[in-house]
């Protein structure tokens, strides 16, 4: 079992994991002494494209808009004595921890233990390739545990995924993840371990295992573990890990029965569950329009898509008209003529912690470049391309190898080191593409090589987003669409006037596997980090107070002191039931935490600008929600400001807008949210399936409740989500089996009352809540307080109110 395969307990560099008297709930103890390693995993906006000078462009105009955000995280690093921080610029934060901080096993004055992480990001379980367990969490629970709360959870089941055979020729470790994730989202892991197994993971490099444990957090899993081998000592050791400390990794593991010896015969292991995949059956693949676990063949591509054109608005349709289908918005792009069709191309972007680690897809990458080159073929210069690696050491391999310069030649110059465009940070469009698409309302596309790709996500012009493998992401910018047939049509004309087809372009594994065996070194590795925490010009110029508190500016749009402890008592005000409550949004399935508080745009009409501008802030210094989350002000307005959210309220109709029930208006869900909150009316929200699916974020919990919002009423809730919504004292209520909003002919005009008892003591975790409508209805949901500890949350408004009284009491 998995347990045994990572030890009963872990211990990390500020958590150690041990278990609760109820042997269902797995609790963490916070040791705050021991050290913690904090990376400031910035996002970096792609305004500066296709150039050499697009790094330092593009960090100076980070630098130039965070600046407030940057000095208050450098401030944290010298007011806390346990607080290393890690200078934007520097990477993407899970690509450092598997290159760099990853311990694997401690050594502490001697005593010896396992590794493990528990991070604010969803793809914290990257790190899960390297054999050390971690996992996200939402940033209220890493608040307090930083405060010294220990973390609680239902002891999850484990499923097996056995391995078996070896990848075809041209397949990817990205066709290879985008399987598992479409297996495993259909077999339902929410709030389980996963751990693979099996021959088949001989022939998996340690890249390849931290791309499926990466996008853990797309299949639903909490992780996907892979147990440590010899794979795993031989990358310790290319990613310049000291003998003494590989030899010591391997003799505590083998010691602790820890350690995979795939050479040896393996006993039977009993798992909750179980899957298995013959990786000689993973073909080619993408994942789109709007879902990471919509996978399509790549053979299949164009005839999903012309699908996708003709189905009904959902997760694989847009409901294009017949006659629609073949228009072309042909336009000017700077004195040279061009078209857009439906499915053009407009982003094409190599991006994200999920791939940019990986070797042989971004060196894949390059060699489809190169042939592409050679051939004579060159990207649509009207194409958004960028190259946003996940570490300084992915530019030394692709230097080396002297593949840069044919990525260089087809636009795609690296654009910094962070994430981009898979969070959203795409960048503004050239104003005459964007013409082009608004104008005649085209269905552009966006190829990236992320792990998300829900709606409004990555581009607001962008409706339809796919997920490939870096070298097809190179390949579909060079075909400038998605609507071909890679098999049947060619990718374009070569210099010699005749076609040129995907299989002249598209690299062998063996060339794949000599350019990285050539290239990547492991002194790469030991340059970059030794440098790592010294930052760059900008950061270290970045002056700092030296006071131990922080002087908040009430003048800032960036840092605001944030309402959770005003008005706050010593005595907790106890549960909270739902009276006669309005229902301010009524959801369908797949509602992501990018549906509830994005990332990406501030939109000029929408209530954050105008609270931004209302403050002297110019729309082109808007910057993004990702950027302005140490505001409660901003966010609280961004929240469901999605310009893709599909709320049923509003009759088929997209965005952002709600109708207030009691006066039949339809408004920006901000102002009908306050309007509630100001007549004293409680509200709550309906929804489907896997509600807060998504990244990890704690807006998409506190952004609700300071809009009033009281409970959430769902057919299920992603893990992450669930927990934050306890965390900021928000009722997360689950329909029963067989049932949802529409089985009970809710509509969300109904008033909703909640009836539960006013004593903590008198709830039991899981047990059911009736809830009555004003209309007569009556159903039962369950409760999803999981824990004894997360009623003690609610008992007392949240887990900060809880954790600030435990510290005054103290």
């Amino acid at each position: 079992m998995l347990w045994f395969g990572i030890a009963p307990f872990f211990n990390e560099k500020c958590l150690i994991l041990s278990f609760d008297p109820d042997p269902h709930v797995l609790t963490t103890m916070c040791h705050i002494q021991v050290p913690v390693d904090l990376v400031i995993d910035h996002s970096v906006q792609v305004d500066v494209a296709r150039s050499e000078n697009a790094v330092q462009s593009n960090m100076e105009l980070e630098f130039q808009r965070n600046k407030e955000r940057f000095a208050f995280l450098k401030w944290g690093s010298t007011a806390f004595q346990n607080m290393l921080v890690v200078p934007p610029g520097s990477g993407i934060v899970h690509q450092v921890n598997l290159e760099y901080l990853g311990r694997v096993v401690f050594n502490t004055s001697g005593m010896l233990y396992p590794d493990s992480v528990v991070g604010t990001d969803s793809h914290t379980t990257m790190i899960d390739g390297l054999g050390v367990a971690g996992w996200g969490v939402g940033g209220i629970e890493a608040e307090a545990a930083m405060l010294g709360q220990p973390m609680s959870m239902v002891l999850p089941g484990v499923v097996g995924f056995k391995l078996n055979g070896k990848l075809k020729n041209g397949v990817t470790a990205t066709d290879l993840v985008l399987t598992v994730t479409q297996m495993l989202r259909k077999h339902g892991v929410v709030g389980k371990f996963v751990e693979f197994y099996g021959e088949g993971m001989g022939e998996l490099s340690l890249a390849d295992r931290a791309t499926i444990a990466n996008m853990s957090p797309e299949y639903g899993a909490t992780m996907g573990f892979f147990p440590v081998d010899h794979v795993t000592l031989q990358y310790l050791k290319l990613t310049g890990r000291s003998d003494e400390t590989v030899a010591m990794i391997e003799a505590y593991l083998r010691a602790n029965k820890m350690f995979i010896d795939y050479s040896e015969p393996q006993p039977e292991k009993t798992y909750s569950s179980y899957l298995q995949l013959d990786l000689s059956e993973v073909e080619p693949c993408i994942s789109g329009p709007k879902r990471p676990h919509d996978r399509v063949p790549l053979k299949e591509m164009k005839a999903d898509w012309h699908s996708c054109l003709d189905n009904k608005v959902g997760f694989k349709g847009f409901a294009i008209p017949k006659e629609s289908q073949e228009k072309v918005a042909k336009f000017s792009f700077h004195g040279q003529p061009a078209e857009l069709k439906h499915g053009s191309v407009v982003i094409a972007a190599i991006t994200s912690c999920t791939n940019t680690s990986n070797p042989s897809v971004m060196l894949g990458a390059g060699l489809v470049a190169k042939k592409a080159c050679d051939l004579g073929l060159q990207v649509k210069p009207w194409i958004k391309t960028s190259l946003a690696p996940g570490s300084g050491v992915v530019t030394k391999y692709l230097l080396q190898s002297g593949l840069q310069k044919y990525l260089n030649e087809q636009g795609f110059n690296i654009v910094g080191y962070g994430c981009t465009t898979c969070i959203g940070n795409s960048g503004d469009l050239d104003e005459s593409v964007a013409t082009a698409i608004t104008e005649n309302d085209m269905l552009a596309a966006a190829v990236l090589s992320g792990n998300r790709n829900f709606e409004g996500r990555v581009h607001p012009l962008t409706r339809a987003n796919y997920l490939a493998s870096p070298p097809l992401v190179v390949a579909y910018a060079l075909a400038g669409t998605v609507d071909i047939d890679f098999d049947k049509e060619p990718i374009g004309v070569g210099k010699d006037g005749k076609n040129v087809y995907f299989r002249d372009i598209w690299p062998t594994t063996e060339e794949i596997a000599e350019v990285v065996q050539s290239s990547v070194l492991p002194s790469m590795f030991k340059s970059t980090y030794e440098a790592i925490t010294k930052g760059n010009p900008m950061w270290n110029k970045l002056s700092v107070p030296e006071d131990k508190l922080y002087s908040w500016d009430p003048k800032s749009t960036y840092i605001h002191e944030p309402p959770y402890f005003k008005n706050m008592t010593m005595d907790p005000p106890g549960p909270h039931g739902v009276k006669d409550a309005y229902c301010l949004l009524n959801f369908g399935d797949s509602i992501t935490t990018d549906h509830i508080s994005p990332a990406g745009n501030i939109q000029k009409d929408s209530p954050a600008a105008k609270y931004l501008m209302e403050r002297g802030v110019d729309r082109k210094d808007f910057n993004s929600y990702g950027s302005r989350r140490g505001n409660d002000e901003v966010m609280a307005r961004g929240t469901f400001a999605n310009i893709r959210i599909v709320n049923k309220l509003l009759n088929g109709e997209v965005g952002p807008k709600t109708v207030h029930i009691p006066t039949g208006e339809k408004l920006y869900v901000f102002d009908a949210a306050m309007r509630y909150k100001e007549a004293g009316q409680d509200t709550i929200i309906l929804a489907g399936a896997e509600y807060g699916s998504g990244s990890s974020r704690d807006w998409a919990a506190k952004g609700p409740m300071l809009q009033g919002v009281k409970a959430v009423i769902a057919k299920s809730f992603e893990r992450i989500h669930r927990s934050n919504l306890v965390g900021m004292g928000i009722i997360p209520l689950c329909f029963k089996a067989g049932e949802d909003a529409d089985s009970l002919g809710l509509t969300g005009h109904e008033r909703y009352t909640i009836d539960l008892p006013s004593k903590v003591s008198d709830i039991r975790p899981g047990q059911d809540v009736t809830v009555v409508t004003d209309t007569g209805k009556s159903f039962t949901c369950t409760a999803r307080f999981d824990t004894e500890v997360e009623l003690a949350y609610f008992d007392h408004g949240g887990i900060l109110p809880y954790v600030i009284r435990n510290l005054i009491k103290q």
